[in-house]
């Protein structure tokens, strides 16, 4: 019988673990500033993503701070159907996000504004789990493209 209750017990603990490691997105993200490469002055001295399970998508939250001290906070929910969902920010409504999944370990996140692109990421999961890349190109006030490179480890 305690074999029994043990057999039951170490299955269910490891269903629990595969449903969480199905999507490698799901989890605590935090930004590795020292890897990251920003344009001068605008790296976050701090961010934390985190990522859930949510239907056919995800559950999206960031907090971030920046070296002036000043803060930040977004959230979402989207499916990986490329339609818009709202993007929530700390002050009110943000660019809408369209989400695709062209693999398992690969999320394009697309903002827009009038119905335009305006910032594009491509997140992408390490094979072994531990560190995801966001690369996002986006344009700046004099319309050149630049491009982010953030890399964060797996908390």
């Amino acid at each position: 019988m305690k074999f029994i209750l043990h057999m039951l017990a170490v299955t269910a603990l490891s269903a629990g673990a595969m449903a969480t490691s199905a999507d490698p997105f799901v989890g605590k993200w935090v930004l590795n500033p020292r890897e990251s490469k920003y344009p001068a002055g605008t790296c976050p001295k701090s961010m934390v993503i985190q990522m859930e399970s949510a239907g056919k998508g995800i559950r999206y939250r960031s907090d971030t701070t920046y070296a002036s001290g000043s803060t930040a906070h977004s959230e979402y929910k989207a499916d990986y159907d490329g339609k818009q969902a709202l993007v929530k920010g700390n002050r009110g409504m943000l660019l809408p996000v369209l989400l695709k999944r062209p693999d398992s370990r690969t999320v394009i996140a697309s903002y827009t504004k009038a119905l335009q692109v305006v910032a594009t990421s491509r997140r992408v999961v390490s094979k072994d789990g531990q560190r995801m890349t966001i690369t996002t190109i986006s344009r700046n006030q004099s319309g050149k493209d630049v491009t982010t490179l953030g890399i964060y480890e797996k908390q």
